[in-house]
């Protein structure tokens, strides 16, 4: 395989920055901490961070890629808080190239955390919060809540609303399957954060952007949970790749030497329906439920026979949480609470009467297909209504453009020359629309 040339880069970079009089670029990028990136396999207690020579020059090379491309939003994960030098200089190059920016550690002094930055000409910051998950994997969130500015003019004698929320997250790696349930209360905690933020602040619907490394494919609960709440990955979208295309591209190789997809700038337009996020919450439980039961080879009858108290005919709360714990689901720290178990369980008794028969089971645990097949029309009901001009108006965003850098990475190879970081940098061209302002919820 061949060098990746700065020529082909630049190529890259000016395709992204094509027809962008009425765009916004974003770019997330898990930029390799120098505390974690090993400078040689072999020996595994080496690392980076002691060599002031390799992470000076390799982050130089970052932000120099970065300053090339100037996206409107820079979302970097890994960003190492605690060394000064490195915090200055990128403080000091972004400020210069005009953006203001915002770093959060994680929790208990970890060493790395978040950057985000937003170039002053694009935006107007409104808001800025920090969200600390305080679990196993010490980590955190950023949410950003800006409104457009220059050179958005042909909206700004209007009525039309022109903010968004954009979050910056990394999500802890699934080092064992006991860390996928951490993973989605992870997710769990952001959106109902942005939830609990629109209210109150009395926001109607806004575009969401949620960028990150999510540490897990198209695959995973995660994924399957955000597209469930009507999120959509906007690489897939601009590559018109379908939920079950997983294999189409990768982003990261990780510490295992796997390589897989985690990087992801999710979408949500404000004229989006969404079912409620409890609903979704306890069937992406259920459906993780479900996954483990399958992987003991268990039917829907023998787990049906597995949850259900002996010489009954129908499942009881004691077995229901005896069957949970042994799945590793509840009984330690990182588990489900006592509130979230007994919310599952009045999701799954549909009559509420104390006792789960076969075929709550079925609708509601095994195949809960009912919900999402009525989210589905209602989504289709909504993207096909007409923007009526007695409807409030917003703003909404298309996906425009989506690039994965480098190159080879979107065919679903890792270039051996590649040096940057172990995960590759990921920048979507949207451009903004008009939409109605529909309630997400019903």
């Amino acid at each position: 395989m061949g060098r990746i040339s700065r020529t082909t880069s630049y190529a890259i970079a000016s395709s992204m920055q094509e027809n962008q009089q009425f765009c916004i670029t974003c770019t997330t990028f898990n930029i390799l901490a120098p505390i974690y990136k090993r400078l040689n396999h072999e020996d595994q207690s080496s690392r980076e961070s002691e060599y002031r020579v390799h992470w000076l020059a390799r982050n130089h090379r970052i932000l120099d890629w970065l300053m090339y491309e100037r996206s409107s939003i820079i979302c970097l994960q890994e960003f190492w808080v605690g060394n000064e030098e490195l915090v200055n200089l990128y403080e000091k190059r972004l400020s210069d190239a005009g953006y203001i920016n915002f770093k959060l550690g994680r929790t208990n002094n970890r060493g790395d955390g978040l950057l985000i930055a937003v170039q002053k000409e694009y935006f107007t910051v409104v808001n800025y919060k920090e969200l600390h998950f305080n679990d196993c994997g010490d980590r955190v969130a950023q949410l950003l809540h800006v409104e457009l500015a220059f050179p958005f003019s042909q909206y700004q004698n209007s009525d039309i609303r022109q903010q968004i929320l954009i979050v910056n997250t990394h999500l802890l790696f699934p080092h064992d399957s006991s860390l996928c349930l951490v993973r989605l209360h992870q997710v769990y905690k952001i959106l109902q954060y942005v939830e609990s933020y629109q209210k109150e602040h009395q926001l109607k619907p806004l575009p969401i952007m949620l960028c990150g490394d999510w540490n897990g494919s198209k695959h995973g609960q995660v994924y399957k949970f955000l597209r469930s709440q009507g999120f959509v990955s906007s690489y897939d979208t601009a590559h018109h790749y379908t939920d079950a295309d997983a294999q189409k591209w990768v982003s990261h190789r990780n510490h295992l030497g796997n390589i897989c997809g985690v990087d992801f700038i999710w979408l949500l337009n404000p004229d989006k329906y969404q079912k409620l996020l409890q609903t979704s919450w306890s069937e992406a439980v259920f459906d993780m439920f479900k996954c483990l039961l399958r992987r003991a080879s268990l039917s829907e009858s023998d787990a049906f026979a597995f949850l259900k108290a002996d010489n009954e005919d129908c499942i009881t709360y004691s077995g229901f949480c005896e069957a949970l714990q042994q799945l590793n689901l509840i009984g330690h720290c990182h588990g489900l609470s006592v509130e979230e178990t007994k919310d599952l369980w009045i999701q799954a008794d549909i009559d509420g009467n104390g006792v789960i028969d076969y075929k709550e089971f079925l609708q509601q645990i095994w195949n809960p297909t009912g919900s999402s097949e009525r989210d589905d029309k209602k989504n289709e009901q909504h993207d096909n209504e007409p923007n009526g001009n007695d409807e409030e108006q917003t703003i909404g965003f298309n996906v425009k453009n989506a690039v994965l850098f480098p190159p080879e990475v979107e065919k679903g190879r890792w270039p051996e020359d590649y040096s940057l970081s172990d995960h590759a940098r990921l920048t979507v061209v949207f451009s903004p629309i008009r939409m109605p302002c529909n309630q997400r919820n019903s």
